[in-house]
């Protein structure tokens, strides 16, 4: 699974997103989103050569995911430059209950704009297919303040985020051209 978003039909993502609230609304009230900071400042460089940081990390208390993957999403926001890229950092937030009630979430990682205004996330899902149906339904909310063609998204099944980013060797094959989605290093 991997490039551009084939996403749902609009009723049928507003339905999917709203029920991800409304659990995500269940998931707040017996307090199991934690916002860890063990990984927050921990840059990244990817397979096309750009470098991006962690400013956010969300986690759910919840078991090991049985079918364990790996999701990246990337996308540039239209017309937000300069000081407005900070707003969206602190402001992007608010946009926790588009994704902690989704099936199969499990975390992620939220990434600044790298040089070429790009953001991306980095999850840790529970089954490629819940991903996948994830993806599909967030495409609708990013198409509002996106550049259409840059919503893409990877899924790396049988991986977990954190050996990803940290050990980028733990993905098979070399790295080639285009892997926008690929972490190469940490620190």
């Amino acid at each position: 699974m991997d490039g551009q978003v084939e996403h749902l039909r609009l009723t049928t993502a507003l339905a999917r997103l709203g029920q991800c609230a409304g659990r995500t609304g269940v998931e707040l009230f017996q307090r199991r989103i934690r916002l860890p900071r063990d990984r927050v400042g921990m840059r990244v460089r990817f397979g096309d050569g750009s470098t991006s940081w962690v400013y956010r990390e969300t986690r759910l208390d919840r078991p090991a995911p049985l079918d364990p993957c790996v999701l990246i999403v990337q996308f540039r926001l239209r017309l937000i430059r300069g000081r407005g890229h900070k707003l969206f950092r602190d402001e992007s937030l608010l946009n926790t209950p588009l994704f902690v009630g989704f099936p199969g979430f499990v975390s992620k990682l939220w990434f600044a704009a790298d040089e070429f205004g790009v953001y991306r996330g980095c999850y840790d899902w529970d089954g490629p297919d819940q991903a996948d149906a994830y993806v599909r339904a967030l495409w609708w909310p990013l198409a509002l303040v996106s550049e259409l063609s840059s919503i893409r998204y990877h899924v790396l099944p049988g991986l977990r985020r954190d050996d990803v980013v940290t050990d980028p060797s733990t993905v098979e094959g070399p790295v080639e051209p285009g892997q926008w989605w690929r972490p190469t290093e940490s620190w």
